[in-house]
């Protein structure tokens, strides 16, 4: 999430009342999470483990829970439990503004745009022209919707991120500031879900459609011109390229990426990344004719079993 002016350490220190180490002159233009930092963003790390990709990432201002060497061009905000004050930082920036009527008044909807009966648009979300919105769906906060978009009824655009880090035996939740981005003539089916960035966002490229019961996790990214079936689980941090074809009740883990052109047929399961303009099977997904011929072998061998 990108702040709305440019602030200064020494303001970000005292939001969170901590000491800071390093270049006071040094600018803070948002705060994101480690995989997705940019110059002038701040991030957290709570963990040695981690203590060096914080470091040497891209982010300029680093909260963090031991005192070490400050990087040329970077600040250390130390905190004793930073992602605690991660979270303060996130919810001075995107307060939660609870709403009394279905549209926002600061919702704006493009020309020729239809929402119908039931519909809940939140605050400060955009609509272009000539979309169809239907019964009963949820469109959350700063939502991003482009022209010639459809969404069906009952679906879910911009809930929080399912994010959550244990502590003491319990869950603490990793409050969302990213948004939803929705491209143009992209159609939404039935029943979906779609999440909400952690920090960054979560974003439907140019012409991808959805059957119903989708769920995309957060700040994955889906390509252009993209056919993802019915039951698909696409978990967070997920890059698909364009023109991927993805079939019913297949999972995708997190943290990887399919390749443009890649098609997972029905039912699969998909650890790890695939390469493009290949057709996938399985679980876990490889390559469809192999794995055609591993369950032939299998079948064979338990017939000569028998």
């Amino acid at each position: 999430m990108k702040f709305d002016r440019i602030y200064t350490v020494d303001e970000i220190s005292k939001l969170i009342d901590v000491q800071y180490f390093g270049d006071s002159k040094i600018q803070v233009l948002g705060i994101n999470e480690i995989h997705s930092v940019e110059q002038g963003d701040i991030t957290f790390v709570d963990h040695p483990k981690y203590y060096s990709k914080a470091l040497n990432s891209d982010a300029t201002i680093i909260i963090i829970n031991s005192k070490v060497d400050v990087p040329d061009g970077k600040v250390i905000l130390l905190s004793d439990d930073p992602f605690a004050d991660y979270q303060k930082i996130v919810q001075h920036f995107r307060i939660f503004s609870a709403s009394n009527q279905f549209i926002a008044p600061t919702a704006t909807i493009g020309k020729d745009t239809i929402i119908q009966p039931g519909v809940f648009i939140g605050n400060y979300v955009k609509i272009g022209d000539n979309c169809l919105i239907h019964s009963n769906v949820s469109i959350y906060d700063y939502t991003e919707l482009g022209n010639n978009v459809v969404i069906h009824s009952q679906s879910v655009i911009g809930a929080d991120a399912y994010y959550f880090q244990k502590k003491n035996g319990a869950y603490r939740k990793m409050h969302s500031c990213g948004k939803v981005i929705i491209e143009d003539n992209v159609e939404i089916g039935a029943l979906c879900a779609i999440d909400k960035g952690v920090s960054s966002d979560t974003i439907i490229g140019n012409g991808t459609k959805m059957d119903n019961h989708v769920q995309v996790g957060h700040d994955t990214v889906i390509g252009k011109n993209c056919l993802i079936g019915s039951q698909v689980a696409i978990a967070g941090v997920t890059n698909i390229e364009d023109d991927v074809l993805i079939w019913a009740k297949v999972g995708i883990n997190k943290d990887i990426t399919i390749g443009k052109g890649a098609v997972i047929l029905a039912t699969s399961n998909v650890d790890k990344s695939l390469e493009g303009g290949i057709t996938y099977f399985g679980s876990p997904a490889t390559e469809a004719r192999q794995k055609w011929k591993e369950i032939v072998a299998l079948n064979r061998l338990a017939k000569n079993n028998t």
